[in-house]
């Protein structure tokens, strides 16, 4: 969890949306509006420049798209969680963010209060949707490929330990922490440092990418 005020990127190609976002977030105590974009080419500069912990993405803008900006930000050190905006969760798009590493999606009819909600959770490294939430979408969604992600998500999930593995099965089942550990018998300590594991050794960014994984994998 940061330190501070948490810090965010608002990301949008229309300056209305943005107002509203910033209006909204702005009257939480515990956040600072840091910097707002129209574009994702404004992004990496924005991000390198204002070390926000949270960048509120659009996905759809008429120049570099949310999508691209999130891929190449992720592939940065120490990126910030990205959270994308959407319209309408089944959505290609959304999938293909949630798989380059997003913290989740927020559609941008959400309540206020509860987008404040979300962006403290991105700070604080927890995912804004459950595997659960995820799982639906994948269902609604056809992106291609499936033959090819499910070898490389068993070959993946072939690397963990039978621990982890029962962990990794867990969190793509949707289980919180507290609820992992009480259905494999263990502290909530050590599923957290089994999930620590787990994104390491599959060189994943956060708990959506580890339910993706497990659902590609069909297990």
């Amino acid at each position: 969890m940061t330190s501070g005020p948490i810090r965010v990127l608002i990301v949008d190609d229309d300056a209305m949306v943005r107002a509203g976002l910033s209006m909204i977030l702005g009257g939480a105590g515990d956040v600072e509006i840091v910097a707002e974009a129209g574009d994702g080419a404004e992004v990496p500069p924005l991000v390198a420049e204002h070390r926000p912990d949270v960048v509120l993405m659009d996905i759809r803008m008429p120049g570099v798209d949310g999508l691209t900006a999130t891929e190449e930000l992720r592939r940065t050190s120490s990126p910030p969680e990205v959270v994308v905006l959407t319209t309408f969760h089944a959505d290609a798009q959304v999938l293909r963010a949630l798989r380059a590493g997003a913290a989740g999606f927020l559609l941008k009819d959400i309540p206020p209060g509860d987008l404040v909600v979300a962006i403290r959770k991105a700070a604080a490294g927890e995912p804004i949707l459950s595997p659960a939430v995820t799982r639906q979408l994948i269902t609604h969604v056809s992106d291609g490929g499936a033959g090819e992600r499910t070898a490389r998500a068993r070959r993946l999930l072939d690397r963990l330990s039978e621990r982890e593995r029962e962990v990794a099965l867990a969190v793509g089942r949707g289980g919180s922490n507290a609820e992992i550990a009480r259905e494999l018998f263990m502290s909530v300590p050590t599923v957290k440092a089994h999930v620590s594991r787990i994104l390491t050794k599959l060189d994943l960014n956060n708990r959506v990418q580890v339910a993706l994984l497990v659902y590609d994998a069909g297990t």
